[in-house]
């Protein structure tokens, strides 16, 4: 049969020929041959010669991409070993790195959580990633079989014939019987949750739509709070408005962010008899206890009026700290207090932009800035945290501050009414959200809310995965545990009903439960398990089109960020894991609630805000100017000095529920891939990459 297909070759080619299988149903077999050495001469260009050339060069052709075919097949074949490969990498760094469940037993003070509910959710999760597993295998065999059963074409008539004998009989009637217990059993209430979230997803969506209209409407309007007393002029004493300020500076173990954050604070432009500092320190290293006392001795030898106060026992975290500082006797003589976390730096003008709008105010209880941050664009975690945060001040604080004169404290750069404080029942040592808790009982006795926009304090972002996994389950557990004490306070207020509704509905159910539960369930737990199930059905506007709406309008305060869009839509529907675990734990008073890890800081500062703080504090001594060239090396090589010494110290932490979940949404990915479902195949397959990446602890920086 191959004489048939020889075709103007000569008879006496010696080359070896190449048979070629075609699917063509008009061609059944090619034999292409490979080039002969007479194909490479050079021959005179005659009419005919170059006829005889032109059939040469049509082979080559051929036998080039018959090479290259061969090359990608190569490829191809060599995709198994790079797999291999991986795992084995994964393997190893699996066994030498730390995981989430290691405890530091170097630091003290740390409590150590009970392995029992640490555990229990990582439990639930390797099930369901076991039985994924069997049943993609289940899918596998049955697609090869060409079943594919859905809940338009079932035929349960088909279901219910008894097995023959034989193990491909038994096959059949096991994944018959699973077809129709998935279809009986597991789908109704499958559909009835994918449905629940969807409503819960539908709410959401349009408190998050509301929010960024009303921003719109302040944007549009202008509208700003204006204090009655204007700007400031401390040359003008008699007209300007100077209250007593008390100063509080909050730390524990701050070694990094100690020395910037004083030396903020002791220059802020304010008449020194006016303001008192107190640095509240709670650090239980002798080292740094040492180091953050001869910083303050340092400034009072300047003339600043900071005092130092230590306590050897933490009781009650930052609210304890406060707490005790507020019983100081000397209080009394101050009218308002601004706070400002270790790693806060205001500019000196602070307090002549926040303490103003209390006057001719009685109402006015909280005065709250916005952050800042030196370190948004340092790693691709700080991108998306800025973006997160943006949003968070830009719309809710704002929204919330125009329009309903409440919003939760951020727990820094804020000026409060003592006398608010004390009306409210002072710091509370019951949650880890004590900020939060005296925003919403000062709220219950009438206190009302500013929140400037325009007025930034500079901050740091947690620049590894570990530091802000540690705070997210802080934010996110507090509120549940608050909500559980406040919800018989806030029935029984006598506070109109809107107020009520917005603080239960609005604030507490909808941003602190039901967005991280919906999150979680609908994307980590739902859509993988729809494509096992596919008789209950996820749109794919539910999966696509919304979420990356609701991303759009989360990135529009930070436009900068556009590029980020999608890494930030994956990276925080794998944040949810955290969130809901720790919704759960404040929610249910597990063990994991009550932790409380101070978040890890690496001492950033802008360089043009030390240069002007050093030229500062040099015109104040009356010394002469500082060479800028000088302090600008300076700062160059203790940044080194950092980065290097955190080089030697870095390792690899294994996140085991994000690695389990990874695994779980690329088995599902496959699983969609054989049902030929494209935009559920997409997602899956990127969510399952992302929380690889954030399970092998391949995004922000590494964890001393």
């Amino acid at each position: 049969m191959a004489t048939l297909f020889n075709w103007g070759v000569k008879e006496g080619n010696r080359a070896t020929p190449v048979v070629v299988k075609m699917e063509n149903p008009n061609w059944s077999m090619v034999e292409l041959e490979g080039p002969s050495e007479e194909d490479f001469l050079i021959t005179n260009p005659s009419a005919g010669a170059r006829d005889k050339r032109r059939e040469k060069n049509a082979k080559q052709l051929t036998w080039v991409l018959l090479l290259k075919a061969h090359r990608a097949a190569g490829c191809l074949t060599s995709i198994a070993p790079a797999l291999l490969t991986l795992v084995s990498a994964v393997k190893r760094r699996v066994a030498s790195g730390r995981t989430d469940a290691d405890v530091d037993n170097d630091r003290v003070g740390r409590e150590k959580e009970n392995p029992t509910v640490k555990s229990r959710f990582y439990s639930c999760i390797k099930v369901f990633l076991v039985v994924s597993v069997l049943l993609l295998c289940f899918e596998v065999a049955a697609y090869f079989k060409g079943w594919h059963f859905g809940a338009s074409n079932l035929q349960l008539d088909y279901l219910y014939w008894a097995p023959a004998f034989g193990v491909k009989d038994f096959f059949n009637w096991v994944y018959s019987r699973w077809v129709l217990i998935r279809t009986e059993y597991f789908a109704p209430p499958l559909q009835f949750l994918a449905n629940a979230c969807i409503v819960l997803f539908f709410i959401q969506s349009l408190d998050r739509l509301v929010l960024c209209l009303g921003c719109f409407w302040i944007r549009f309007k202008k509208i700003k709070p204006v204090p009655k007393e204007g700007v400031l002029d401390l040359e003008s004493g008699e007209k300007g408005f100077f209250p007593m300020v008390l100063v509080q500076i909050p730390m524990c173990n701050e070694k990094e962010v100690y020395q910037q954050s004083i030396a903020a604070v002791c220059n802020l432009d304010w008449p020194k008899s006016k303001f008192l500092i107190q640095v509240l320190d709670d650090s239980d290293d002798p080292i740094t206890v040492s180091l953050i006392n001869e910083e303050v001795q340092k400034w009072q030898q300047e003339g600043a009026n900071i005092l130092y106060r230590h306590r050897v026992i933490r009781d009650g975290y930052k609210a304890g700290n406060l707490k005790s500082a507020m019983n100081c006797s000397y209080v009394k003589d101050y009218e308002f207090v601004a706070i400002f976390d270790a790693d806060f730096q205001p500019t000196p003008d602070f307090l002549k932009k926040t303490v103003p709008h209390f006057k001719d105010n009685d109402e006015l209880g909280l005065v709250q800035a916005r952050w800042s941050f030196v370190n948004k664009d340092e790693n691709l975690l700080t991108r998306l945290q800025n973006i997160n945060l943006s949003f968070h001040f830009e719309v809710e604080q704002q929204v919330n501050s125009v329009f309903i004169n409440f919003f939760g404290f951020n727990g820094t750069a804020g000026v409060w009414r003592i006398t608010a404080l004390e009306e409210a029942g002072g710091w509370l040592e019951r949650t880890t959200v004590e900020d939060m808790d005296i925003a919403v009982r000062a709220h219950l006795h009438g206190w009302k809310f500013i929140f400037l926009n325009d007025v930034e304090c500079q901050c740091e972002l947690p620049e590894s995965y570990e530091a802000y996994r540690k705070q997210q389950h802080r934010w996110h557990s507090g509120p549940m545990q608050l909500f559980r004490l406040c919800l018989p306070d806030i029935i029984k207020a006598k506070i109109s009903v809107w107020k009520k509704f917005n603080m239960i509905f609005l604030f507490f159910l909808l941003r602190k439960l039901i967005l991280p539960f919906y999150s979680f369930t609908l994307f980590c737990i739902i859509l993988p398990m729809t494509m096992f199930v596919p008789e209950a059905e996820l749109p794919a506007w539910v999966v696509c089109y919304i979420p990356a709406t609701m991303s759009f309008l989360n990135i529009l305060p930070a436009p900068k960020a556009f590029p980020f869009l999608v890494p930030y839509l994956l990276f925080e529907n794998t944040m949810s894991v955290t969130k809901f675990n720790a919704m759960i734990s404040g929610l249910f008073q597990l063990g994991s609630a009550y932790e409380w890890v101070v978040t890890k800081k690496s001492g950033r500062s802008s360089e043009g805000d030390l240069v002007s703080l050093v030229e500062k504090t040099k015109h104040q001594r009356g010394s002469s100017a500082p060479d800028l060239e000088e302090i600008k090396e300076e700062i160059q090589r203790q940044q080194e000095e950092k980065v290097a010494k955190k080089k030697k110290k870095k390792h690899n932490r294994i996140y085991k529920k994000e690695l389990a979940l990874a695994f779980l949404l690329l088995t599902a990915s496959a699983r969609s891939l054989l049902a030929a479902q494209g935009i559920h195949f997409y997602f899956l397959l990127f969510q399952g990459i992302s929380f690889l990446l954030v399970g092998l602890d391949l995004i922000g920086e590494q964890v001393d």
